[in-house]
């Protein structure tokens, strides 16, 4: 499935949220006072425009739902060969660029789901990889670069622990 597919079925979702809520496109912005504008609201549902981590994340509390709940279920995701990635949590968290705010959301998440709570590091599957690439606008490859750059990503679990015993 292309990029484009996925982003018209993920503005399928936002629509179908939208009319639940009984909103028209105007509407959203009248209930918005304007934050959200119309035209903006039918792009993204069209899958004509891209939306932002952030902007998704404003729109999920706009609509007072999880940004999750936005994203479509049972669609493919764009198809790039995903890997299982270990976090640091303790850089994750202390990190101070807002941009890796949804990745320690998510991480909180997948810790209390599996009642993992070791506080060092978390492993990441390749579905809330794909998840995560999404929110982020990019691919998952993309999305490990990113989280290398930062420096919260571990890539030799021995070298991790063995630095504890030092």
């Amino acid at each position: 499935m292309a990029t484009s597919d996925y982003a018209k079925a993920l503005g399928n979702r936002l629509r179908d949220i939208r009319m639940q809520q009984g909103l028209s496109l105007q509407g959203v912005e009248d209930k918005s006072g304007g934050k959200w504008k119309a035209v903006v609201i039918g792009s993204y549902e069209r899958g004509d425009r891209s939306i932002t981590v952030s902007r998704l994340a404003e729109l999920a509390d706009f609509y007072r739902i999880p940004v999750s709940e936005l994203l479509p279920e049972g669609v493919p995701l764009p198809v790039e060969q995903a890997e299982k990635i270990v976090l640091n949590l303790e850089a994750l968290y202390d990190h101070p660029d807002s941009d890796l705010e949804h990745v320690a959301k998510l991480a909180r998440s997948i810790q209390q789901r599996r009642g993992d709570y070791n506080g060092r590091i978390l492993s990441i599957r390749a579905d809330d990889l794909y998840t995560l690439a999404v929110v982020y606008s990019t691919t998952p490859s993309g999305l490990i670069e990113k989280l290398e750059d930062f420096g919260v990503l571990v890539h030799d679990l021995q070298a991790f622990f063995a630095s504890d015993s030092e």
